[in-house]
This record gives C-alpha cells, structure tokens and sequence, in this order.
C-alpha cells in the first residue's frame, strides 16, 4: 500500500490496525531493503512489482 502512496492513516483503516502498528511495518520494511524513507521504499516496491 506504500507503493500506491497511501498514508499510514489510510493504511491502518485499510487493515483494521492502529497507525503505530502500521508505522513499525513500515519502518521494518524501510530497514530490510535499506530505504531511508517512505518514498524510496515506495520505489522500490513499484520496481519490483510487489503492489
């Protein structure tokens, strides 16, 4: 859902989870493909096709 651009809010409300939640998946998956923030990250997922 990062790489469809949508906010932590809109995320948490898509998965029925609380935003803090939703921030640590975020961050665990910016630390495990080296991102140093959501944009990258967001990038990276488009490149390889995982939307």
């Amino acid at each position: 859902m990062v790489g469809e651009g949508l906010s932590n809010a809109e995320i948490s409300g898509r998965l029925r989870m609380g935003i803090t939640t939703v921030k640590m998946h975020v961050a665990s998956a910016m630390a495990k493909t080296g991102s140093d923030n959501r944009v990258q990250l967001a990038v990276k997922v488009v490149r390889a096709r995982l939307r």
